[in-house]
Order: structure tokens, then sequence, then C-alpha cells
């Protein structure tokens, strides 16, 4: 049995969530690195854009689908006119406050899955 829409696209959404908190860490442990050049990941809504829905064969007499990209692309971010004279570009005060988004989005994520959860769960007892 294939999963729920619901669980997949929070399964997508965990796994940008994850390569985002890393490159944020990264960002953060090469601030006094010279030369180095923040990085930031794709936004979640550019690679659900990118997401075709599509039907699935469960048989053989239904339609077929193709499956969607799952890649996730860290781009050098634009300098936002903070450049140390080293020519790095981490602004410490920007990278917390994505590790910050990542937390909210990451709690957000789980609520929603356990709330989906208890409810299918509620609905195979009745």
């Amino acid at each position: 049995m294939d999963p729920v829409n619901l669980f997949d696209l929070a399964t997508r959404q965990a796994q940008w969530l994850a390569v985002r908190q890393t490159t944020v860490a990264s960002n953060i442990a090469n601030v006094n690195t010279p030369g180095y050049t923040a990085r930031d990941v794709e936004s979640f809504e550019k690679i659900l854009d990118r997401t075709a829905v599509t039907l699935r064969a469960t048989q053989q007499d239904h339609l077929s689908g193709e499956g969607v990209t799952r890649g996730i692309a860290v781009k050098p971010q634009e300098p936002d006119g903070a450049v140390l004279p080293s020519g790095n570009t981490v602004v410490m005060e920007n990278e917390l406050l994505k590790a910050g988004e990542v937390r909210r989005a990451f709690e957000l994520n789980t609520a929603i899955v356990k709330a989906f959860h208890s409810m299918m769960l509620a609905a195979t007892k009745a």
C-alpha cells in the first residue's frame, strides 16, 4: 500500500528541512573562513512547483503516471552587502534566524503528521 499523499509531502518537506539545516550549520561553521560564500537552499515552494501531480496505477487497467524529482539545489547566497574583508559573506544573525525558521518548520511538520496519524487511527478504529 502506498503512503497517503500528506505523509509523502511531509516526508519531502522534512528532507528539505534537513538539507537546509545542514546548509545553515555549514555556514555557521565557516563564519571565520576567509573567502567562504554563504549558501542556502532553494525554497520549498519552488520544489513543489516542479513536482507534477500524477496518477499512480494500482491495477493493470488503471492510468499510469511518472515519478517526481526530489533534487534539492544548494546554491551560493547573494551577498546582501555584508562582505567581510576576508571575502566571507556569512552573516551570523541571518544564519541564526534561518536556524530558528528550520526549527519551527520541523515542529509544524511533526505536529501535522501526528495529527493526521491520530485521525487515521481514529478512522480505522471506528
